[in-house]
């Protein structure tokens, strides 16, 4: 291949591809040993992702921003940071009731590419921009480029083409002075050293991405008020666990019995929100419900209007 040469140098250059000659051992080592060097290793990724807080609360602050304008936050990647990206995606309508294809996970090589390598998809950046031109991208959305290398053709391509196209671009990397973040807005590096097994980023890496990407989406939805305190209370209540769960979250908010709870949630047609104002507002389902429309989803505003 006429990149080898060029690929194989560019690799050596990266944190997360060096080679640790302490660890050449590894492979004789009693199984309880390695699982200590395991767990060692990831007690200093919640210490790199500590490092780079700034920049995530900024680009939570922009992403939330442009989602109140109903924009939509999507998440570009190959391999594990694809992978990672759709599971925070597909963790968001369940716990915070977001519309479909509010928040999208794109994974290089499409839906195949979750459980099987889809040779070749990563190295297109011509694969990642018509990606994101079938979601027909609006200058209100956000794209967040994932890599743990930084230099991932796929995540390079969705940010620079999300960018040209006016929405606001993130590049999350684990290696410092990554394209990917120099490509875009707002560039977040959690550097978190060399793998324990050589270029293994679906560990350390995957784990600090995983930790970021909660961050982003979590906290984005606390700022666009689909929580009361720390209460899911826009979760979506679609088995027997989610009602349970929605029952509790409103007795923790408002303190009520149990037959109370009841008939508000049944007044409410499930909706935990609903029902919570139902109770501490003293009002019906249908001004509990025009009182959260006026506050755009935000129950606290709602029980602020209703001089609750």
């Amino acid at each position: 291949m006429t990149d080898s040469p060029h690929l194989q140098s560019e690799l050596a250059t990266l944190t997360t591809e060096a080679f640790r000659p302490e660890l050449a051992g590894i492979d004789q080592l009693p199984t309880l040993d390695i699982a200590r060097l395991m767990n060692g290793e990831d007690t200093g990724v919640p210490a790199a992702v500590a490092a780079r807080l700034p920049e995530i609360a900024a680009a939570v602050d922009a992403v939330a921003a442009r989602m109140e304008r109903g924009g939509r936050l999507v998440y570009a990647g190959a391999g594990t940071a694809g992978r990672l990206g759709v599971l925070d995606a597909s963790e968001c309508p369940p716990t915070f009731n977001t519309a479909p294809g509010q928040v999208v996970g794109l994974i290089a090589g499409g839906p195949g590419a979750l459980v099987n390598s889809v040779e070749g998809a990563e190295d297109s950046p011509a694969l990642a921009r018509a990606d994101l031109d079938a979601l027909k991208l609006t200058p209100d959305d956000a794209v967040v480029g994932v890599s743990a290398s930084g230099r991932t053709p796929y995540a390079i391509g969705a940010v620079e083409h999300a960018r040209a196209a006016g929405a606001l671009t993130v590049g999350l990397s684990c290696n410092a002075n990554s394209a990917l973040a120099a490509a875009a807005e707002h560039g977040i590096e959690v550097v978190v050293g060399p793998e324990l097994l050589t270029g293994s980023t679906r560990l350390k890496a995957g784990t600090a991405q995983k930790l970021v990407l909660n961050m982003l989406s979590t906290i984005t939805m606390i700022r666009l008020g689909k929580t009361y305190g720390n209460l899911m209370v826009d979760v979506r209540a679609s088995n027997a666990k989610l009602r349970a769960r929605s029952r509790r979250i409103v007795a923790q908010a408002t303190g009520a019995p149990d037959a109370d709870i009841e008939r508000a949630l049944t007044e409410a047609d499930g909706e935990v929100k609903t029902a919570i104002l139902i109770i501490l507002a003293g009002v019906d389902g249908a001004t509990a419900t025009r009182l959260l429309e006026e506050s755009d989803g935000r129950l606290r505003t709602a029980l602020g209007k209703a001089g609750a």
